[in-house]
């Protein structure tokens, strides 16, 4: 488990050379260990979550998972958050798919996944954090729901 995906980190400076290393090391791993599970049938993936909106963050803005949404208010990009449990849905697609060495050796965000498994978080959302982050925040646009899903 890991915070962005290999292209959005291959062009992406994090905070400071160690900080950014210990982030790119799992994507490697998961590169890694894909080659040496190949051979006798394993598969390794780097799978990263958008914007957790875990029990930490949540408390940070003064939100539960109920009301998350205020949030917005003070944040407007918090609208991409995602509940722990889309991405607990991912591993769990990942783990029924017969085929899953499709994806061996690869960084994977949640919200690919999603649209590509068809699950939702337990708000009925499909996050996209990468995408959103590359078209809305990198771009510089206003941020608000319909850039979010």
């Amino acid at each position: 488990m890991t915070d962005g995906p290999a292209a959005y980190r291959e062009v992406t400076y994090r905070v400071s050379a160690f900080y950014d290393l210990a982030k790119v090391a799992v994507t490697r791993l998961a590169f890694s260990q894909a080659h040496e599970l190949r051979p006798h049938g394993g598969t390794a993936v780097a799978l990263t979550p958008g914007w957790l909106r875990s029990e930490m963050m949540l408390d940070a803005f003064g939100v539960t998972e109920e009301n998350w949404r205020d949030a917005t208010a003070t944040q407007p990009h918090f609208c991409i958050s995602e509940s722990p449990r889309f991405v607990g849905r991912a591993v769990a697609a990942l783990a029924a798919d017969p085929d899953v060495g499709r994806w061996s050796a690869q960084s994977l965000p949640s919200g690919q996944l999603a649209q590509v498994y068809g699950f939702t978080g337990p708000d009925g959302i499909r996050s996209d954090c990468w995408r959103y982050l590359t078209e809305v925040v990198d771009a510089g646009r206003t941020p608000g729901d319909e850039g979010c899903r």
